[in-house]
Protein backbone atom coordinates (compact mmCIF):
# COMPACT_ATOMS: atom_id res chain seq x y z
CA UNK A 1 0.00 0.00 0.00
CA UNK A 2 1.32 3.44 -0.93
CA UNK A 3 0.39 6.20 1.49
CA UNK A 4 -1.23 9.13 -0.34
CA UNK A 5 0.81 12.30 -0.48
CA UNK A 6 -0.89 15.35 1.01
CA UNK A 7 -0.34 18.36 -1.32
CA UNK A 8 0.77 21.67 0.08
CA UNK A 9 -2.44 23.30 -1.15
CA UNK A 10 -4.70 20.71 0.47
CA UNK A 11 -7.55 22.33 2.46
CA UNK A 12 -6.03 21.46 5.84
CA UNK A 13 -3.96 23.48 8.26
CA UNK A 14 -0.52 22.27 9.36
CA UNK A 15 -1.74 20.45 12.45
CA UNK A 16 -4.50 18.69 10.48
CA UNK A 17 -2.03 17.58 7.81
CA UNK A 18 0.31 16.25 10.49
CA UNK A 19 -2.56 14.36 12.13
CA UNK A 20 -3.78 12.96 8.79
CA UNK A 21 -0.30 11.81 7.86
CA UNK A 22 -0.02 10.04 11.20
CA UNK A 23 -3.43 8.45 10.75
CA UNK A 24 -2.52 7.13 7.30
CA UNK A 25 0.80 5.82 8.59
CA UNK A 26 -1.01 4.01 11.38
CA UNK A 27 -3.51 2.58 8.90
CA UNK A 28 -0.62 1.45 6.73
CA UNK A 29 0.96 -0.33 9.71
CA UNK A 30 -2.34 -2.04 10.58
CA UNK A 31 -2.79 -3.28 7.01
CA UNK A 32 0.71 -4.70 7.05
CA UNK A 33 -0.14 -6.57 10.23
CA UNK A 34 -3.13 -8.11 8.43
CA UNK A 35 -0.87 -9.03 5.51
CA UNK A 36 1.35 -10.84 8.00
CA UNK A 37 -1.14 -13.65 8.60
CA UNK A 38 0.24 -17.00 7.42
CA UNK A 39 -2.34 -17.41 4.64
CA UNK A 40 -1.55 -13.92 3.24
CA UNK A 41 2.16 -13.35 3.82
CA UNK A 42 3.80 -15.00 0.83
CA UNK A 43 6.17 -14.27 -2.04
CA UNK A 44 8.44 -11.26 -2.31
CA UNK A 45 6.26 -9.04 -0.10
CA UNK A 46 6.60 -11.46 2.80
CA UNK A 47 10.33 -12.04 2.39
CA UNK A 48 11.09 -8.30 2.53
CA UNK A 49 9.00 -7.70 5.64
CA UNK A 50 10.98 -6.86 8.77
CA UNK A 51 8.95 -7.48 11.91
CA UNK A 52 10.06 -4.99 14.54
CA UNK A 53 8.70 -6.20 17.87
CA UNK A 54 9.10 -4.15 21.04
CA UNK A 55 8.84 -4.78 24.74
CA UNK A 56 8.37 -1.44 26.48
CA UNK A 57 7.42 -0.35 29.99
CA UNK A 58 7.59 3.43 29.56
CA UNK A 59 7.74 3.97 25.80
CA UNK A 60 11.49 4.13 25.09
CA UNK A 61 11.67 0.79 23.28
CA UNK A 62 8.57 1.65 21.27
CA UNK A 63 10.15 4.93 20.15
CA UNK A 64 13.27 3.03 19.07
CA UNK A 65 11.07 0.61 17.13
CA UNK A 66 9.63 3.51 15.16
CA UNK A 67 13.15 4.79 14.43
CA UNK A 68 14.14 1.31 13.25
CA UNK A 69 11.09 1.23 10.95
CA UNK A 70 12.25 4.41 9.26
CA UNK A 71 15.74 2.94 8.77
CA UNK A 72 14.20 -0.27 7.39
CA UNK A 73 12.17 1.60 4.77
CA UNK A 74 15.32 3.38 3.64
CA UNK A 75 16.79 -0.05 2.81
CA UNK A 76 13.74 -1.28 0.88
CA UNK A 77 12.35 -3.36 3.72
CA UNK A 78 8.69 -3.35 4.72
CA UNK A 79 8.59 -2.72 8.49
CA UNK A 80 5.78 -4.18 10.60
CA UNK A 81 5.92 -2.67 14.09
CA UNK A 82 4.09 -4.43 16.94
CA UNK A 83 4.25 -4.73 20.68
CA UNK A 84 5.33 -8.19 21.80
CA UNK A 85 2.05 -8.54 23.66
CA UNK A 86 0.18 -8.31 20.34
CA UNK A 87 2.08 -11.16 18.68
CA UNK A 88 0.53 -14.61 18.42
CA UNK A 89 3.14 -17.36 18.81
CA UNK A 90 1.88 -19.26 15.75
CA UNK A 91 2.12 -16.14 13.58
CA UNK A 92 5.56 -15.44 15.06
CA UNK A 93 6.72 -18.85 13.82
CA UNK A 94 5.97 -17.78 10.21
CA UNK A 95 8.08 -14.63 10.35
CA UNK A 96 11.30 -14.64 8.33
CA UNK A 97 13.07 -11.51 9.60
CA UNK A 98 12.62 -10.21 13.16
CA UNK A 99 14.14 -7.36 15.13
CA UNK A 100 13.30 -7.40 18.85
CA UNK A 101 13.81 -4.17 20.78
CA UNK A 102 13.17 -4.49 24.49
CA UNK A 103 13.77 -2.74 27.75
CA UNK A 104 14.19 -4.56 31.06
CA UNK A 105 11.81 -3.82 33.91
CA UNK A 106 12.72 -3.90 37.60
CA UNK A 107 15.51 -6.28 38.54
CA UNK A 108 15.87 -8.15 35.28
CA UNK A 109 12.17 -8.73 34.52
CA UNK A 110 10.31 -8.62 31.24
CA UNK A 111 8.30 -5.46 30.49
CA UNK A 112 4.59 -5.92 31.15
CA UNK A 113 3.74 -6.00 27.43
CA UNK A 114 6.29 -8.78 26.80
CA UNK A 115 5.54 -11.18 29.66
CA UNK A 116 2.85 -13.25 27.95
CA UNK A 117 4.89 -13.54 24.76
CA UNK A 118 7.91 -14.63 26.81
CA UNK A 119 5.81 -17.31 28.51
CA UNK A 120 4.80 -18.65 25.10
CA UNK A 121 8.25 -18.62 23.55
CA UNK A 122 10.01 -20.06 26.62
CA UNK A 123 7.53 -22.96 26.92
CA UNK A 124 8.56 -26.45 25.87
CA UNK A 125 5.81 -26.31 23.23
CA UNK A 126 7.31 -23.28 21.47
CA UNK A 127 7.72 -23.84 17.70
CA UNK A 128 11.05 -24.28 15.97
CA UNK A 129 12.32 -21.18 14.12
CA UNK A 130 14.90 -22.42 11.61
CA UNK A 131 13.51 -20.10 8.90
CA UNK A 132 13.87 -16.97 11.03
CA UNK A 133 16.70 -14.41 10.88
CA UNK A 134 16.81 -12.15 13.93
CA UNK A 135 18.62 -9.54 15.96
CA UNK A 136 18.05 -8.09 19.43
CA UNK A 137 18.52 -4.54 20.69
CA UNK A 138 18.32 -4.33 24.49
CA UNK A 139 18.11 -1.19 26.60
CA UNK A 140 18.59 -1.06 30.34
CA UNK A 141 20.35 0.60 33.24
CA UNK A 142 23.68 -0.61 34.66
CA UNK A 143 22.58 0.82 37.99
CA UNK A 144 20.23 -2.16 38.38
CA UNK A 145 20.84 -5.88 38.63
CA UNK A 146 19.83 -7.83 35.57
CA UNK A 147 21.11 -5.19 33.16
CA UNK A 148 19.36 -5.76 29.79
CA UNK A 149 18.30 -9.21 31.01
CA UNK A 150 15.09 -9.28 28.97
CA UNK A 151 17.05 -8.76 25.76
CA UNK A 152 19.58 -11.41 26.75
CA UNK A 153 16.78 -13.91 27.38
CA UNK A 154 15.17 -13.28 23.98
CA UNK A 155 18.53 -13.49 22.22
CA UNK A 156 19.35 -16.82 23.87
CA UNK A 157 15.90 -18.34 23.41
CA UNK A 158 15.62 -17.53 19.69
CA UNK A 159 18.99 -19.15 19.12
CA UNK A 160 17.85 -22.22 21.08
CA UNK A 161 14.81 -22.50 18.80
CA UNK A 162 17.00 -22.52 15.72
CA UNK A 163 16.72 -18.92 14.54
CA UNK A 164 19.79 -17.43 12.87
CA UNK A 165 21.36 -14.29 14.28
CA UNK A 166 21.85 -11.53 11.69
CA UNK A 167 24.14 -9.53 13.97
CA UNK A 168 25.24 -9.65 17.59
CA UNK A 169 22.94 -8.27 20.25
CA UNK A 170 23.67 -4.80 21.60
CA UNK A 171 23.10 -3.93 25.27
CA UNK A 172 22.56 -0.19 25.77
CA UNK A 173 22.75 1.77 29.03
CA UNK A 174 20.49 4.71 29.90
CA UNK A 175 22.30 6.93 27.36
CA UNK A 176 21.18 4.57 24.62
CA UNK A 177 20.41 6.96 21.75
CA UNK A 178 23.76 7.15 19.96
CA UNK A 179 24.80 3.47 20.27
CA UNK A 180 21.32 2.22 19.36
CA UNK A 181 21.06 4.51 16.32
CA UNK A 182 24.46 3.36 15.14
CA UNK A 183 23.59 -0.31 15.67
CA UNK A 184 20.26 0.06 13.84
CA UNK A 185 21.99 1.76 10.91
CA UNK A 186 24.51 -1.09 10.75
CA UNK A 187 21.96 -3.88 11.08
CA UNK A 188 19.56 -2.77 8.33
CA UNK A 189 21.89 -3.58 5.40
CA UNK A 190 22.38 -7.04 6.93
CA UNK A 191 18.61 -7.59 7.17
CA UNK A 192 18.19 -6.28 3.63
CA UNK A 193 20.83 -8.68 2.31
CA UNK A 194 19.23 -11.57 4.19
CA UNK A 195 15.80 -10.66 2.79
CA UNK A 196 17.08 -10.19 -0.75
CA UNK A 197 15.96 -6.56 -0.81
CA UNK A 198 17.14 -4.46 -3.72
CA UNK A 199 17.96 -1.69 -1.29
CA UNK A 200 15.65 0.77 -3.05
CA UNK A 201 14.10 3.05 -0.45
CA UNK A 202 10.34 2.79 -0.01
CA UNK A 203 8.24 5.91 -0.26
CA UNK A 204 8.40 7.72 3.05
CA UNK A 205 6.11 10.34 4.47
CA UNK A 206 7.49 13.88 4.31
CA UNK A 207 9.40 14.62 7.48
CA UNK A 208 7.16 16.41 9.96
CA UNK A 209 8.82 19.32 11.74
CA UNK A 210 10.08 18.39 15.19
CA UNK A 211 8.20 20.30 17.86
CA UNK A 212 10.47 21.23 20.81
CA UNK A 213 9.49 19.08 23.75
CA UNK A 214 8.16 16.23 21.62
CA UNK A 215 11.19 14.04 22.34
CA UNK A 216 14.24 13.79 24.55
CA UNK A 217 16.61 15.15 21.91
CA UNK A 218 14.59 18.37 21.54
CA UNK A 219 13.45 19.56 24.97
CA UNK A 220 11.19 22.53 25.56
CA UNK A 221 11.82 25.29 28.12
CA UNK A 222 8.50 25.36 29.98
CA UNK A 223 7.74 28.04 32.55
CA UNK A 224 6.86 26.72 35.98
CA UNK A 225 3.72 28.59 37.03
CA UNK A 226 2.67 26.64 40.16
CA UNK A 227 4.63 24.94 42.92
CA UNK A 228 2.17 24.02 45.67
CA UNK A 229 2.73 21.78 48.66
CA UNK A 230 -0.08 19.22 48.95
CA UNK A 231 0.96 17.36 52.10
CA UNK A 232 0.43 18.98 55.49
CA UNK A 233 3.07 20.79 57.47
CA UNK A 234 3.30 17.88 59.93
CA UNK A 235 3.59 15.23 57.22
CA UNK A 236 6.73 13.14 56.98
CA UNK A 237 6.55 13.75 53.23
CA UNK A 238 6.80 16.82 51.03
CA UNK A 239 4.39 16.09 48.18
CA UNK A 240 4.03 18.91 45.67
CA UNK A 241 1.79 19.85 42.77
CA UNK A 242 3.58 21.48 39.81
CA UNK A 243 2.07 23.20 36.79
CA UNK A 244 4.01 24.08 33.62
CA UNK A 245 2.84 26.50 30.95
CA UNK A 246 2.54 25.04 27.43
CA UNK A 247 0.88 28.07 25.81
CA UNK A 248 1.99 28.42 22.16
CA UNK A 249 4.30 25.38 22.52
CA UNK A 250 2.28 23.18 20.18
CA UNK A 251 2.91 20.25 22.52
CA UNK A 252 0.26 17.56 22.83
CA UNK A 253 0.02 14.81 25.42
CA UNK A 254 -2.44 12.12 26.43
CA UNK A 255 -3.41 10.90 29.85
CA UNK A 256 -1.09 8.07 30.78
CA UNK A 257 1.95 9.81 29.31
CA UNK A 258 4.95 10.90 31.35
CA UNK A 259 6.81 14.19 31.44
CA UNK A 260 10.58 14.06 31.25
CA UNK A 261 12.37 16.75 33.27
CA UNK A 262 16.07 17.50 32.92
CA UNK A 263 17.43 18.26 36.41
CA UNK A 264 20.38 20.31 37.61
CA UNK A 265 22.55 18.75 40.32
CA UNK A 266 22.55 20.03 43.89
CA UNK A 267 25.17 22.83 44.12
CA UNK A 268 26.03 21.80 47.68
CA UNK A 269 27.07 18.33 46.52
CA UNK A 270 28.96 19.82 43.57
CA UNK A 271 30.93 22.03 45.97
CA UNK A 272 31.75 19.10 48.27
CA UNK A 273 32.99 17.04 45.32
CA UNK A 274 35.20 19.89 44.09
CA UNK A 275 36.70 20.16 47.57
CA UNK A 276 37.31 16.39 47.68
CA UNK A 277 39.01 16.56 44.28
CA UNK A 278 41.05 19.60 45.39
CA UNK A 279 39.76 21.49 42.37
CA UNK A 280 37.94 24.73 41.58
CA UNK A 281 34.66 25.19 39.73
CA UNK A 282 36.58 26.64 36.78
CA UNK A 283 39.08 23.78 36.53
CA UNK A 284 39.40 22.80 32.84
CA UNK A 285 38.86 19.16 31.87
CA UNK A 286 40.76 17.83 28.83
CA UNK A 287 38.39 16.75 26.07
CA UNK A 288 35.51 18.94 27.24
CA UNK A 289 34.55 22.51 26.45
CA UNK A 290 33.01 23.00 29.91
CA UNK A 291 34.68 23.46 33.28
CA UNK A 292 34.69 20.73 35.92
CA UNK A 293 32.07 22.60 37.94
CA UNK A 294 29.75 22.86 34.94
CA UNK A 295 30.20 19.17 34.12
CA UNK A 296 29.33 18.14 37.67
CA UNK A 297 26.36 20.51 37.76
CA UNK A 298 24.77 19.89 34.38
CA UNK A 299 26.26 16.89 32.60
CA UNK A 300 27.02 13.96 34.92
CA UNK A 301 25.24 11.90 37.56
CA UNK A 302 26.84 12.54 40.93
CA UNK A 303 24.18 11.36 43.39
CA UNK A 304 24.14 7.73 42.30
CA UNK A 305 27.61 6.15 41.88
CA UNK A 306 28.17 4.52 38.50
CA UNK A 307 29.16 0.88 38.27
CA UNK A 308 32.49 1.90 36.73
CA UNK A 309 33.26 4.16 39.69
CA UNK A 310 32.31 1.44 42.18
CA UNK A 311 34.62 -1.04 40.44
CA UNK A 312 37.48 1.46 40.28
CA UNK A 313 37.18 2.33 43.96
CA UNK A 314 36.95 -1.37 44.83
CA UNK A 315 40.26 -1.97 43.08
CA UNK A 316 41.95 1.03 44.71
CA UNK A 317 40.76 1.06 48.31
CA UNK A 318 41.69 -0.55 51.58
CA UNK A 319 38.01 -0.80 52.48
CA UNK A 320 37.66 -4.54 53.03
CA UNK A 321 33.86 -4.54 53.08
CA UNK A 322 33.55 -3.19 49.55
CA UNK A 323 36.39 -5.38 48.29
CA UNK A 324 34.72 -8.47 49.77
CA UNK A 325 31.34 -7.65 48.22
CA UNK A 326 32.88 -7.12 44.77
CA UNK A 327 35.03 -10.24 44.96
CA UNK A 328 32.00 -12.38 45.76
CA UNK A 329 29.68 -10.55 43.31
CA UNK A 330 27.08 -10.35 46.08
CA UNK A 331 24.39 -8.19 44.44
CA UNK A 332 21.98 -8.18 47.38
CA UNK A 333 24.66 -7.13 49.84
CA UNK A 334 25.94 -4.55 47.38
CA UNK A 335 22.48 -2.99 47.20
CA UNK A 336 22.32 -2.77 50.99
CA UNK A 337 25.85 -1.36 51.21
CA UNK A 338 25.17 1.29 48.55
CA UNK A 339 21.91 2.50 50.11
CA UNK A 340 22.22 6.18 50.96
CA UNK A 341 25.68 6.52 49.42
CA UNK A 342 26.52 8.96 46.65
CA UNK A 343 29.63 9.58 44.57
CA UNK A 344 31.27 11.63 47.31
CA UNK A 345 30.92 8.75 49.80
CA UNK A 346 32.94 6.49 47.53
CA UNK A 347 35.67 9.07 47.04
CA UNK A 348 35.95 9.41 50.81
CA UNK A 349 36.83 5.75 51.27
CA UNK A 350 40.51 5.10 51.92
CA UNK A 351 42.00 5.13 48.42
CA UNK A 352 45.41 3.71 47.68
CA UNK A 353 46.10 6.18 44.88
CA UNK A 354 44.95 9.60 43.77
CA UNK A 355 42.12 9.83 41.28
CA UNK A 356 42.76 12.53 38.70
CA UNK A 357 40.00 14.82 37.46
CA UNK A 358 40.22 13.29 33.97
CA UNK A 359 39.96 9.77 35.37
CA UNK A 360 37.06 10.74 37.63
CA UNK A 361 34.98 12.28 34.85
CA UNK A 362 35.56 9.20 32.68
CA UNK A 363 34.00 7.05 35.43
CA UNK A 364 30.74 9.03 35.59
CA UNK A 365 27.46 8.44 33.77
CA UNK A 366 25.60 11.17 31.87
CA UNK A 367 22.99 13.05 33.89
CA UNK A 368 19.61 11.70 32.83
CA UNK A 369 16.13 13.18 32.80
CA UNK A 370 13.60 11.99 35.36
CA UNK A 371 10.20 10.84 34.10
CA UNK A 372 7.04 11.59 36.08
CA UNK A 373 3.49 10.45 35.38
CA UNK A 374 1.44 13.38 34.13
CA UNK A 375 -1.37 14.27 36.54
CA UNK A 376 -3.56 16.35 34.23
CA UNK A 377 -5.70 15.96 31.13
CA UNK A 378 -5.03 18.38 28.31
CA UNK A 379 -8.75 18.41 27.61
CA UNK A 380 -9.24 19.96 31.04
CA UNK A 381 -6.05 22.09 30.97
CA UNK A 382 -5.31 22.89 27.30
CA UNK A 383 -2.25 25.07 28.01
CA UNK A 384 -0.74 23.25 30.97
CA UNK A 385 0.80 20.00 32.11
CA UNK A 386 0.73 18.99 35.79
CA UNK A 387 2.98 16.78 37.92
CA UNK A 388 2.59 15.32 41.42
CA UNK A 389 5.99 14.66 43.01
CA UNK A 390 7.26 13.67 46.45
CA UNK A 391 10.50 15.47 47.30
CA UNK A 392 13.17 12.97 48.33
CA UNK A 393 15.09 14.06 51.44
CA UNK A 394 16.93 12.07 54.09
CA UNK A 395 20.10 12.04 56.20
CA UNK A 396 22.91 9.54 55.97
CA UNK A 397 26.41 9.51 57.50
CA UNK A 398 25.97 13.03 58.83
CA UNK A 399 24.94 14.63 55.54
CA UNK A 400 21.60 15.72 54.13
CA UNK A 401 20.73 13.85 50.92
CA UNK A 402 18.31 15.14 48.29
CA UNK A 403 16.54 13.68 45.28
CA UNK A 404 18.21 14.96 42.13
CA UNK A 405 15.12 16.23 40.32
CA UNK A 406 12.43 16.32 43.01
CA UNK A 407 14.27 18.87 45.16
CA UNK A 408 15.54 20.71 42.07
CA UNK A 409 11.91 21.46 41.19
CA UNK A 410 10.78 21.98 44.77
CA UNK A 411 13.59 24.29 45.90
CA UNK A 412 15.63 25.69 43.03
CA UNK A 413 13.19 26.45 40.20
CA UNK A 414 11.38 29.72 40.81
CA UNK A 415 8.01 30.77 39.44
CA UNK A 416 8.42 31.69 35.78
CA UNK A 417 11.75 29.92 35.42
CA UNK A 418 11.95 27.41 32.61
CA UNK A 419 13.37 23.93 33.19
CA UNK A 420 13.81 21.70 30.14
CA UNK A 421 10.98 19.20 29.67
CA UNK A 422 9.64 16.82 27.04
CA UNK A 423 6.59 14.59 26.56
CA UNK A 424 7.29 10.87 26.93
CA UNK A 425 4.37 8.93 25.40
CA UNK A 426 3.22 5.76 27.13
CA UNK A 427 0.75 4.10 24.78
CA UNK A 428 0.62 1.05 27.04
CA UNK A 429 -1.15 3.02 29.79
CA UNK A 430 -4.25 4.62 28.35
CA UNK A 431 -7.90 5.06 29.33
CA UNK A 432 -10.14 2.77 27.27
CA UNK A 433 -11.61 4.24 24.10
CA UNK A 434 -14.98 2.96 25.29
CA UNK A 435 -16.24 5.60 27.73
CA UNK A 436 -18.79 3.15 29.14
CA UNK A 437 -16.10 0.76 30.43
CA UNK A 438 -15.65 0.72 34.23
CA UNK A 439 -12.24 1.73 35.64
CA UNK A 440 -10.56 0.39 38.79
CA UNK A 441 -7.52 2.48 39.73
CA UNK A 442 -5.00 1.63 42.47
CA UNK A 443 -2.67 4.54 43.17
CA UNK A 444 -1.38 5.18 46.70
CA UNK A 445 0.82 8.20 47.40
CA UNK A 446 2.01 9.95 44.24
CA UNK A 447 0.65 6.95 42.34
CA UNK A 448 -2.58 8.95 42.24
CA UNK A 449 -1.03 11.20 39.56
CA UNK A 450 -2.20 9.49 36.35
CA UNK A 451 -5.60 8.70 37.87
CA UNK A 452 -6.24 12.36 38.59
CA UNK A 453 -5.59 12.79 34.86
CA UNK A 454 -7.85 9.84 34.00
CA UNK A 455 -10.73 11.31 35.99
CA UNK A 456 -10.27 14.74 34.41
CA UNK A 457 -10.29 13.07 30.99
CA UNK A 458 -13.42 11.03 31.70
CA UNK A 459 -15.16 14.14 32.98
CA UNK A 460 -14.16 16.21 29.94
CA UNK A 461 -15.36 13.45 27.59
CA UNK A 462 -18.60 12.95 29.52
CA UNK A 463 -17.74 9.25 29.82
CA UNK A 464 -20.52 7.26 31.48
CA UNK A 465 -18.42 4.39 32.82
CA UNK A 466 -18.04 3.83 36.56
CA UNK A 467 -14.77 4.88 38.26
CA UNK A 468 -13.30 3.33 41.42
CA UNK A 469 -10.15 4.62 43.08
CA UNK A 470 -8.07 2.96 45.79
CA UNK A 471 -5.86 5.60 47.41
CA UNK A 472 -3.81 5.77 50.58
CA UNK A 473 -0.71 7.03 52.34
CA UNK A 474 0.52 7.33 55.92
CA UNK A 475 -1.89 9.72 57.71
CA UNK A 476 -5.24 10.99 56.50
CA UNK A 477 -4.84 14.32 58.33
CA UNK A 478 -1.49 15.11 56.69
CA UNK A 479 -1.17 13.03 53.51
CA UNK A 480 -4.59 13.10 51.85
CA UNK A 481 -3.55 14.87 48.65
CA UNK A 482 -6.21 16.23 46.26
CA UNK A 483 -8.82 15.61 48.96
CA UNK A 484 -11.07 18.48 47.84
CA UNK A 485 -10.98 17.41 44.18
CA UNK A 486 -11.79 13.81 45.05
CA UNK A 487 -14.69 14.94 47.25
CA UNK A 488 -16.10 17.05 44.40
CA UNK A 489 -15.84 14.12 41.99
CA UNK A 490 -17.60 11.88 44.49
CA UNK A 491 -20.38 14.40 44.93
CA UNK A 492 -20.82 14.83 41.17
CA UNK A 493 -20.94 11.08 40.65
CA UNK A 494 -17.81 10.96 38.48
CA UNK A 495 -15.96 9.00 41.17
CA UNK A 496 -18.30 6.09 41.85
CA UNK A 497 -16.25 4.57 44.67
CA UNK A 498 -13.31 5.76 46.75
CA UNK A 499 -11.59 3.37 49.14
CA UNK A 500 -8.93 4.87 51.42
CA UNK A 501 -6.06 3.19 53.25
CA UNK A 502 -4.02 5.36 55.60
CA UNK A 503 -1.49 2.94 56.99
CA UNK A 504 -0.48 4.65 60.23
CA UNK A 505 -3.80 5.92 61.53
CA UNK A 506 -4.35 2.70 63.52
CA UNK A 507 -2.26 0.13 65.34
CA UNK A 508 -2.35 -2.35 62.46
CA UNK A 509 -1.12 -0.98 59.17
CA UNK A 510 -3.67 -1.00 56.37
CA UNK A 511 -2.70 -0.67 52.72
CA UNK A 512 -4.58 -0.46 49.42
CA UNK A 513 -4.22 -4.20 48.87
CA UNK A 514 -6.04 -4.79 52.18
CA UNK A 515 -8.92 -2.63 50.96
CA UNK A 516 -9.00 -4.63 47.72
CA UNK A 517 -9.41 -7.85 49.67
CA UNK A 518 -12.11 -6.31 51.89
CA UNK A 519 -14.07 -5.28 48.80
CA UNK A 520 -13.17 -8.40 46.85
CA UNK A 521 -16.71 -9.46 45.91
CA UNK A 522 -17.54 -6.13 44.31
CA UNK A 523 -14.10 -5.80 42.73
CA UNK A 524 -14.55 -9.16 41.04
CA UNK A 525 -18.05 -8.16 39.92
CA UNK A 526 -16.61 -5.06 38.26
CA UNK A 527 -14.02 -7.18 36.46
CA UNK A 528 -16.79 -9.46 35.25
CA UNK A 529 -18.55 -6.37 33.90
CA UNK A 530 -15.49 -5.58 31.79
CA UNK A 531 -13.63 -3.22 34.12
CA UNK A 532 -10.08 -2.12 33.35
CA UNK A 533 -7.66 -2.57 36.26
CA UNK A 534 -4.84 0.00 36.61
CA UNK A 535 -1.94 0.23 39.06
CA UNK A 536 0.53 3.10 39.51
CA UNK A 537 3.33 3.49 42.04
CA UNK A 538 6.16 1.60 43.69
CA UNK A 539 7.18 -1.49 41.75
CA UNK A 540 9.30 -3.21 44.38
CA UNK A 541 6.58 -3.71 47.01
CA UNK A 542 3.20 -2.09 46.40
CA UNK A 543 2.67 -3.31 42.83
CA UNK A 544 3.64 -6.85 43.81
CA UNK A 545 1.32 -6.83 46.83
CA UNK A 546 -1.54 -5.48 44.69
CA UNK A 547 -0.91 -8.16 42.09
CA UNK A 548 -1.01 -10.84 44.79
CA UNK A 549 -4.27 -9.39 46.17
CA UNK A 550 -5.79 -9.38 42.68
CA UNK A 551 -5.05 -13.10 42.32
CA UNK A 552 -6.58 -13.73 45.74
CA UNK A 553 -9.77 -11.84 44.83
CA UNK A 554 -10.14 -13.74 41.55
CA UNK A 555 -9.46 -17.10 43.22
CA UNK A 556 -11.85 -16.52 46.11
CA UNK A 557 -14.76 -14.77 44.44
CA UNK A 558 -14.40 -16.39 41.03
CA UNK A 559 -14.24 -19.84 42.55
CA UNK A 560 -11.10 -20.58 40.56
CA UNK A 561 -8.00 -22.64 41.20
CA UNK A 562 -4.56 -21.00 41.18
CA UNK A 563 -4.18 -22.09 37.56
CA UNK A 564 -7.61 -20.73 36.70
CA UNK A 565 -6.82 -17.40 38.35
CA UNK A 566 -3.57 -17.19 36.38
CA UNK A 567 -5.49 -17.78 33.14
CA UNK A 568 -8.02 -15.11 34.15
CA UNK A 569 -5.26 -12.55 34.77
CA UNK A 570 -3.52 -13.51 31.52
CA UNK A 571 -6.79 -12.86 29.72
CA UNK A 572 -7.00 -9.41 31.33
CA UNK A 573 -3.49 -8.66 30.12
CA UNK A 574 -4.21 -9.89 26.58
CA UNK A 575 -7.30 -7.68 26.47
CA UNK A 576 -5.18 -4.79 27.83
CA UNK A 577 -7.44 -4.54 30.85
CA UNK A 578 -4.64 -4.98 33.42
CA UNK A 579 -2.21 -2.12 32.96
CA UNK A 580 0.58 -0.83 35.19
CA UNK A 581 2.69 2.31 35.42
CA UNK A 582 5.21 1.26 38.05
CA UNK A 583 8.68 2.48 38.95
Amino acid sequence: MKIPYIPEDAPFNGEQKYWLAGFLAGLHSRLLVLEDKPQVASGAAATTQLHILFGSQTGNAEALAQSAAKAARAKGLVPVVQGLGEVDIDVFATMRHVLIITSTYGEGEMPDNAQLFWQAISASTAPRLEQMHFAVLAIGDTGYDGFCQAGKFFDMRLEQLGAKRVTDRIDCDIDYEEPSDSWIAGSMPLFAASAGSTGAALDNLPEAPVIPGSNKQNPYAAALVTNKRLSGADSAKDIRHFEFDLTDSGLKYEVGDALGVFPVNDPTLVKLLLTQLKSDYDTPVPGFDRTLGDLLTYQFEISEPSRKLIDWVGQNTTNQELRHILQHDDKDTMGIWLWGKDTLDLLQLDLTRTLSVTEFVALLRPLQHRAYSISSSQKAHPNQVHLTIASVRYHSTGRARNGVCSTYLAERVGRGEKPAIFISPNKAFRVPANGDAPLIMVGPGTGIAPFRAFLQERQACDAKGKNWLFFGDQHQEHDYVYQDELAEWQQSGLLTRLDLAFSRDQAEKIYVQNRMLEQGAELYAWLQEGAYFYVCGDASRMAKDVDKALYQVITQFGGLSEEGAAEYVDKLKKEKRYLRDVY
